[in-house]
């Protein structure tokens, strides 16, 4: 049996991984269950999957949680930095699900990583900060990780085997791969009129017309910075580079990505947009387990279509594959400012087209960094989310 942490349990992706994990109660067994402040959620869960642990990163919800669990559960109640890196590291824990979103997953998936486990990644920030530093911890410990995003998870299963077990150093030209074919949905906004985008509300650009996300990657989604953030994602990952990166828009959301190879060939992953599919391809790999999902049905799936993306509708991700191309220090600089535009956006501090500015002003002030151990890349975020404050400051 497969002896679990769940990061980022409260949300999307942790309650899908709990969702795949009812259906096999003999094969995986939850050690650990983290979250932030969701107290409600999180008792839920404690008594619906009795895990040994419930790490509350609140230290006040982790209080509040302790006085509402009842005692016969004999589920331990913890809360420090120090104690969850503990946690992911215990000899107890097989697999780590690093389902924290944004730069607050980068410690624990790390360490997780450090410590040799099984990594089921869908923290794409921690790459997106760390990328080279995570790449090699990642070969020293000898941990296995397994991307869960649905479209690098596409990808990976479009990949010869030998690319499969060659995470963050493959070859892709010796497997005769010419391209990676990044799909996205294109979000709620794909057809308003540009003239429009400034007045979107939260709420509207919550609307995903295919996924249910929560709102951070929602916004994400709209603006297609999230495919940006994949598409620096996919080059740590997959050891390519832009001439081998390509976004489509996809607004099915039916194919989940693609790889193309150099005879001409293009292998798709497809299935109902559910993160269920590409949760339970990683809990069981290399074998195959039942996910809860219906297989598709060919004769209502109805027409596939495919955009080319338009950066003046998604400055976003023009500034991400800039961003990608120009190096760590930029990538590490653009998700801080993201989250903290995004967060401003949410509390409607900022119009939805000033997220991109907010960015693309972090930018400006890329200088000379080191970026060579853990802590560079935390000082490097938390003087970037300065920045993305105090242009928010001016709007």
């Amino acid at each position: 049996m497969q002896q679990m942490i769940i990061l980022g349990a409260t949300g999307s992706i942790g309650k899908n991984t709990l969702n795949v994990i009812s259906q096999h109660p003999d094969e995986y067994g939850i050690f650990a269950l983290v979250a932030h402040t969701n107290v409600n959620e999180m008792r839920a869960l404690c008594l619906a999957h009795k895990p040994q642990y419930a790490h509350m990163v609140d230290e006040h919800a982790a209080a509040l949680l302790k006085q509402q669990l009842p005692h016969d559960l004999n589920i331990q109640v913890t809360t420090g930095e120090d104690t969850l890196k503990g946690l992911v590291a215990s000899a107890e824990v097989d697999t780590v699900m690093a389902a924290i979103v944004g730069a607050a997953g980068l410690i624990p998936t790390i360490a997780a990583v450090k410590a040799g486990k099984r990594v089921l990644l869908a923290n794409k920030e921690s790459l997106v900060m760390s990328g080279q530093l995570f790449i090699e911890a990642m070969q020293q410990s000898g941990a296995i990780v397994l991307p869960v995003d649905s479209e690098h998870n596409a990808i990976y299963q479009c990949l010869p085997e030998a690319l499969q077990h060659n995470i963050g150093y493959c070859d892709l030209d010796a497997a005769g791969i010419s391209h990676i074919l990044l799909t996205g949905s294109g979000g709620p906004f794909l057809n308003a009129p540009l003239d429009s985008l400034a007045s979107m509300t939260p709420a509207q650009a919550c609307l995903h017309p295919n996924w249910s996300m929560g709102p951070k990657i929602s916004v994400d989604s709209a603006t297609m910075m999230n495919k940006g953030l994949e598409y620096i994602e996919a080059k740590w990952l997959f050891n390519t580079s832009s001439d081998k990166l390509k976004v489509v828009i996809h607004p099915q959301s039916v194919i989940h990505s693609m790889v193309q190879y150099r005879d001409g060939s293009v292998v798709a992953q497809m299935g109902h947009p559910d993160m269920r599919t590409p949760i339970a391809h990683c809990l069981s790999y290399p074998k195959r387990i039942v996910s809860g999902v219906e297989p598709l049905d060919f004769f209502k799936v109805g027409q596939l279509s495919f955009v080319e993306p338009d950066f003046n509708r998604f400055p976003c991700l023009g500034l991400a594959i800039e961003a990608c191309d120009q190096g760590q220090e930029a990538t590490t600089i653009l998700n801080a400012a993201n989250e903290i535009a995004v967060q401003a956006f949410l509390e409607g501090k900022i119009r939805f087209t000033d997220i991109s500015r907010v960015n693309e002003h972090c930018l400006t002030k890329i200088t000379p960094y080191s970026l060579n151990q853990l802590d560079d890349i935390l000082a490097l975020d938390k003087q970037s989310r300065c920045y993305a404050l105090e242009a928010i400051a001016s709007y």
